[in-house]
């Protein structure tokens, strides 16, 4: 961490509360689609599993994120806390998007999560599927940035 970054709250060891604090700060700011943003939730020497992709460090995360929101248009995130342990997480999490071809998507994931002591985040494992969806089947309307809170989470659609 440098010396100009704040630590970031809540910290570990997270309880229920903090965890999904947690969860909802994460969810906030992937739904701004900022890869700038995103990536200072990370230390400098990240490392990622991201489907098949591994890497390290935040430019890398900035990287991946600017080729991710390119390819995945009105991307709409909805994550939910699964577990949680010391300083672990697991999220649970659905996003809808669509390609430069109109296609929609549903994608599926699981998340893991591991945070140093100043809260950020030194590990994040992703494993996502894709679901070819119609657009008549999209869940996720709110306009494009924070997920509403009276917008229901993944448990209360269905998902």
């Amino acid at each position: 961490m440098s010396h100009t970054e704040q630590p970031r709250p809540p910290f570990p060891p997270f309880d229920a509360e903090s965890a999904a604090k947690r969860v909802r700060l994460a969810e906030d700011a992937w739904n701004t689609r900022d890869p700038e943003k995103v990536s200072l939730a990370y230390t400098p020497n990240t490392v990622w599993r991201n489907r098949s992709e591994f890497f390290c460090g935040r430019e890398a995360v900035v990287q991946f994120l600017v080729r991710k929101w390119n390819r995945e248009l009105e991307y709409r995130l909805i994550k939910e806390l699964w577990a949680f342990h010391e300083n672990r997480i697991a999220v649970r999490f659905a996003y809808e998007w669509h390609d430069d071809s109109g296609n929609w998507f549903r994608s599926y994931g699981n998340e893991n999560w591991e945070f140093n002591e100043s809260g950020f985040m030194h590990r994040r494992i992703a494993s996502i599927n894709d679901l070819p969806i119609k657009e008549s089947e999209r869940k996720y309307h709110w306009p494009l940035g924070r997920r509403p809170d009276e917008h229901p989470g993944l448990s209360e659609l269905g998902l």
